[in-house]
């Protein structure tokens, strides 16, 4: 209770003193001027898309100015007053809109002297289709057609909505009002203040004052919704979703309630808001799937809701991941909001971390501390190429913004965390984020910030090492130099240099690294590896592994020796480092760095009592493996034969029915085999899915929920026209939009290239659902991404109708990164010298990247696989 009093306390202190508070440190409007309370009132006209609003902005004027800019994108003003604290009302401005730099300016004919002023804007805006500003998603349930809005506004939509200082720093009070349909309810970030009955059908809603936050976090929703609560101390919980959907929410909102408790406890500040809602939108996005905005977290349906005839358990493992990460943000974002985007990683790199810890702590059963290893690799696969960046890193404009949202700024960001707790421990680290919190609520922060609280709680010299992992990109590479065994102990040399895909000549960088590394059955030891070498005694002398427990974000080479006892003895690592050494081994391997068939035999020496993450990770990789064999004939044959050989058992031994007592990653294990099997055209599993989804209309048992997903995967995939069309069919008569979009997305799957082309003229119709189809090109892409992209530019301005208008830039590489053609690279380079400004073509420099690292890999690796498959000997090894 007294962090809410002091958080109301603070936000009304700002207001009178934002005259005197130095403006943000990187901004790219005018800094004469700062906000501190918006009074928005809007009314949307869901049937024409567009709406009325009306804003009165309280101001203050740090140092004369004649002229007044802010951000706003497609809106047009009726009226700009200026009036001063005593009543002085200033000659209507002129008004100059500058699209490219998305500002609107207010030019007066006198200077605006220092002080406190308000300004009052009559205005409208349009509501769009896909995930901007505010927007409209249409979907058909029992009740008929429907429109819902919603609005988005990271990283920079809230000037589609609302003239405003659209910056993270430019922090300020909100107070929303919006005129909607008596029937329909609305939802914002604070619990509604007032409803007024206006007549004619209509009804003001007004919304409690928000915190001080900043622009990107205000949120609107409007629709024929339905809500459930749970009181959780101070706080009201509540799921918000269409009409008869909010069964399928229990889970979601019992989640929130146990994840809400566990953050109240680690970040020692009570959450402060009066509720927290998590809204639920039918369709989909290509950019994300939930936003953290303060008070009324937005998630489109197929990452909240669990349909009991197709959610599968790994459903259900994302849900609560998704929520335990958007709550982290509630903290990590909204309470501490970066100051500007360069530190976007402060925001979800760390909601990333702690999503994961929570999610391990309440559900252990899960087990999902085995995930950190892939998120690891997630990171890598971007860090280990040269158009990486470092995780603190230069942002110069909005489109540079969005794509800072990638694997870098998450997942290196929670890697890196990890290993800095682990470093020094997580009562000590613990100590160091509560008083950056604490230093820091309500306003703005830097990544520096972060580390000195935690390196001034903890009195661990960390500042250094954090630097070395955030301030420059790349992976450090920890050579195993020398291990030799003397009197029971392991002498251990290792050396540093950097790991990388496509640089073999690079000069590597230097860090400091925390290295923890331990023999079979000895204990573990640390040694920080600098100045590129270092030497520590491991007690005893069996086999050596570093990187124990695969907190350390770096790759470890051990030399043909060391890595055959490792493999000799692979079953009895510890799960964790089993995938650690498989992810390091496959690495490695593509790089050219370590023999390729090594990962092979590893795959040969994995136990079929393994862990079944073991086994999934197993899966997806020769799933991946499988992909560059493609157009290969006899040689893709050849692999597919010993990939078969391998998972096949497995499923067999898991079986095709639940187990009464199994445990819940073997639950998802069976899911995932088929889903590979069914990639790899496994001819027993492509049967017996087919088979199923033939009986499935008088037998419902044929396909259970838990299998329901992958057994249609399976058929979409090695569909032939007949299946396609019954599929078609099913998603045309499917009511429940969730089932819905995963239907017309299937249909995007198909191996055939007739069919891939019919998914793609079906993407451009209406009948997939405006925010559908981009996922529908993209799902063509994966199997032919030449003929995907082609497509896509060919029907571009169709195509960008279908797509988040600040996507664009990374939605078309995205189409291409899968290609193996080298025409393909040219295309993609004179498409971004045509479409994608300077400055902002990372994505489609890292498709090139991707193209020809594909093209080499498929050249110089390749050849050593077929001839391991040429000698290797059938059957199983366990």
């Amino acid at each position: 209770m007294f962090r809410r009093v002091l958080f109301f306390a603070t936000a009304l202190a700002s207001l009178s003193l934002a005259a005197t508070a130095a403006p943000p440190v990187r901004t790219q409007l005018p800094d004469a001027v700062v906000p501190s309370l918006y009074d928005v009132s809007v009314t949307p006209h869901a049937a024409s898309l567009t709406f009325d609003g009306q804003v009165t902005i309280n101001i203050d004027v740090l140092r004369p100015t004649r002229s007044i800019t802010l951000n706003a994108l497609d809106l047009a003003f009726s009226s700009v007053a200026l009036s001063g604290a005593e009543g002085t009302v200033f000659p209507a401005p002129q008004v100059t809109m500058d699209a490219k730099a998305q500002t609107a300016t207010f030019s007066f004919p006198d200077p605006v002297e220092p002080g406190a002023y308000r300004l009052a804007l009559a205005y409208t805006g349009r509501i769009g289709t896909q995930a901007a500003g505010l927007f409209a998603l249409d979907y058909e349930n029992a009740a008929g057609k429907q429109r819902a809005l919603f609005t988005q506004f990271e990283d920079a939509d809230a000037r589609r909505f609302i003239p405003c200082w659209d910056e993270p720093a430019y922090k300020a009070i909100f107070r929303l009002a919006a005129t909607v349909p008596s029937p329909l309810m609305a939802v914002s970030n604070m619990p509604v203040a007032t409803r007024e009955d206006l007549g004619n059908g209509l009804t003001r809603v007004s919304f409690r004052p928000s915190p001080w936050m900043s622009s990107y976090l205000l949120f609107l929703a409007v629709g024929d919704f339905e809500r459930a609560t749970l009181q959780s101390g101070d706080t009201e919980l509540g799921v918000v979703t269409q009409r008869g959907l909010l069964p399928q929410a229990g889970f979601a909102l019992d989640s929130a309630a146990v994840v809400l408790d566990y953050y109240n406890d680690y970040f020692d500040i009570p959450y402060p808001l009066a509720k927290l809602d998590n809204v639920a939108a039918p369709g989909r996005s290509t950019f994300f799937g939930a936003m953290e905005n303060w008070g009324a977290i937005f998630t489109f349906e197929h990452t909240l809701l669990l349909d009991p005839t197709i959610s599968t358990l790994a459903d259900k493992q994302r849900v609560f991941a998704v929520q335990a990460h958007e709550m982290a943000h509630m903290w990590f974002g909204d309470l501490v909001t970066m100051r500007w985007w360069d530190d976007l990683w402060l925001n979800e790199g760390f909601a990333s971390w702690m999503g994961a810890r929570a999610t391990q702590d309440l559900h252990p059963e899960w087990n999902t501390a085995l995930q950190a290893v892939a998120a690891r690799e997630w990171a890598m696969n971007r860090d280990a190429m040269a158009t990486t960046h470092p995780v603190v890193q230069h942002i110069a404009t909005v489109q540079q913004a969005r794509l800072a949202f990638d694997a870098i700024t998450y997942s290196k960001g929670r890697v890196v965390l990890g290993m800095l707790e682990d470093y020094i421990g997580p009562d000590k680290w613990r100590d160091g984020v509560r008083a950056y919190i604490d230093q820091h609520a309500y306003g703005n922060a830097v990544s520096g910030d972060l580390w000195s609280a935690v390196q001034d709680a903890s009195g661990q010299p960390i500042v250094d090492i954090a630097h070395d992992f955030t301030l420059q990109p790349g992976i450090p590479l920890i050579t195993v130099e020398s291990a030799e065994c003397s009197e029971g102990s392991t002498h251990l040399t290792l050396g540093q240099g950097e790991f990388t895909r496509d640089r073999p000549d690079k000069k590597p960088l230097s860090w400091r690294v925390p290295v923890i590394a331990q023999t079979l059955g000895g204990e573990p030891v640390r040694v920080l590896v600098a100045d590129g070498r270092a030497s520590v005694d491991v007690p005893g002398c069996g086999t050596l592994l570093v990187n124990v427990g695969q907190r350390g974000y770096y790759r470890t080479l051990y030399g043909p020796v060391r890595f055959a006892a490792i493999r000799d003895h692979f079953s009895q690592l510890a799960p964790i480092d089993q995938l650690g050494v498989l992810a390091d081994t496959w690495a490695l391997g593509l790089a050219g760095l370590q023999p390729l068939p090594d990962f092979l035999g590893l795959v040969q020496a994995a136990a079929t009592d393994a862990d079944p993450q073991l086994w999934q990770d197993l899966a997806d990789d020769l799933g991946t493996l499988d992909r560059y064999y493609r157009g290969e004939g006899a040689r893709q044959a050849r692999f597919r034969a010993f990939a078969s050989e391998r998972l096949r058992p497995m499923l067999e031994r898991v079986g095709w029915q639940p187990v009464a007592g199994e445990s819940d990653p073997v639950k998802v294990l069976r899911a995932r085999l088929i889903d590979v099997l069914g990639t790899l055209a496994d001819p027993v599993v492509v049967k017996e899915a087919r088979r199923r989804f033939e009986a499935a209309d008088k037998d419902p048992a044929a396909m259970p929920a838990p299998l329901r997903k992958s057994l249609l995967g399976v058929v979409a995939l090695n569909a032939d026209a007949a299946g396609w069309n019954r599929l078609h069919a099913q998603a045309r008569a499917e009511k429940s939009p969730m089932i819905r979009d995963q239907l017309y997305t299937m249909l995007s799957s198909s191996r055939d290239p007739a069919l891939a082309q019919r998914a793609l003229a079906l993407a451009l119709t209406d009948e997939p659902g405006a925010t559908v189809s981009g996922s529908m090109i993209r799902g063509v892409s994966v199997e032919f991404p030449d003929r995907a992209f082609d497509f896509a530019v060919a029907h571009k301005d169709a195509v960008d109708a279908k797509i988040d208008p600040n996507e664009r830039i990374r939605y078309y590489p995205s189409l291409a990164s899968n290609s193996y053609d080298p025409a393909m690279i040219d295309k993609m380079a004179a498409f971004a010298g045509k479409y994608i400004a300077t400055g902002s073509r990372r994505d489609a420099e890292a498709a090139i990247e991707d193209i020809r690292y594909h093209i080499a890999l498929r050249r110089d690796r390749l050849p050593a696989i077929d001839a391991w498959l040429a000698t290797a000997q059938p059957g199983q090894a366990d």
